[in-house]
């Protein structure tokens, strides 16, 4: 049975509500604060689960030598055309997370916008974890940035609505399950008298929980923050920022 990731219509259906243009140039900020966190001037990176690229692009721009993994062709030739017209190069490779291993070669790893959690078996996010650490070399460092089961828990509406600019109508259905440990969402697209409907699940991660699974995957010196900026992480952030370093 295939999982909902792998349906290519979401991503194609959802490209343009999931990745505007203001997002897509936000990527510059979001990397020049990564690399200040982390104290990283030049290097290697993984973008894992890289989407159109992101963030792989706005480091390529910077004299990185990047790579951007991601399961979705659609995704990944957003990518590549987004380079391309850039004049960047950036290595890019389709392949699951789970999967995907290139031991010692990275000095910096991202997992971002919340692209953690997709499986319905958690413990293949620690296997996940397990192959980012892998990966980096000695100290080097991962990001992560997702929504946190604290974020969640003080703005969580069953159902929003949102009127996208090309006119179409955007309706989100969601639920909290398994004991507040899931999300089920099931996303509706209206537009020119058609609606399109997609579902998806994915796992919610508090703080410590997140820390635990770093902890557990081998990572030392693990820090949360509540955004980029290193805000504290807390039931008012904004976003749950994990940062965590190889041994």
């Amino acid at each position: 049975m295939s999982e909902w990731f792998e349906d290519e219509s979401f991503w194609q259906d959802f490209y343009s509500f999931l990745f505007p243009t203001e997002r897509l140039s936000g990527a510059e900020e979001e990397v020049d604060k990564i690399l200040a966190r982390v104290n990283l001037q030049c290097g290697s990176v993984l973008d894992l689960c890289c989407g159109p690229g992101r963030h792989s692009i706005a480091l390529a721009r910077r004299g990185f030598r990047v790579t951007g993994v991601d399961r979705s062709p659609f995704l990944l030739d957003k990518a590549r055309g987004r380079a391309d017209d850039a004049q960047l190069h950036v290595e890019w490779i389709k392949e699951d997370m789970r999967r995907f291993v290139r031991p010692c070669s990275y000095d910096l790893a991202l997992n971002m916008f919340t692209s953690f959690g997709y499986f319905e078996d958690k413990g293949e996010d620690v296997t996940v974890l397990r192959n980012i650490r892998s990966s980096l070399k000695a100290k080097g460092w991962l990001v992560m940035d997702m929504v946190g089961k604290e974020v969640l828990a003080r703005i969580f509406q069953p159902t929003t609505s949102d009127s996208l600019p090309d006119g179409s109508l955007l309706v989100q259905r969601h639920q909290i399950v398994d004991g507040w440990t899931r999300a089920h969402n099931e996303w509706i697209l209206m537009s020119n008298g058609v609606a399109r409907g997609h579902t998806f699940r994915h796992t919610i991660y508090s703080g410590q929980e997140i820390s635990d699974r770093l902890s557990r995957a081998g990572f030392v010196n693990i820090k949360l923050y509540g955004d980029l900026d290193g805000a504290e992480y807390g039931v008012h952030a904004g976003r749950l920022v994990a940062l965590a370093q190889n041994p």
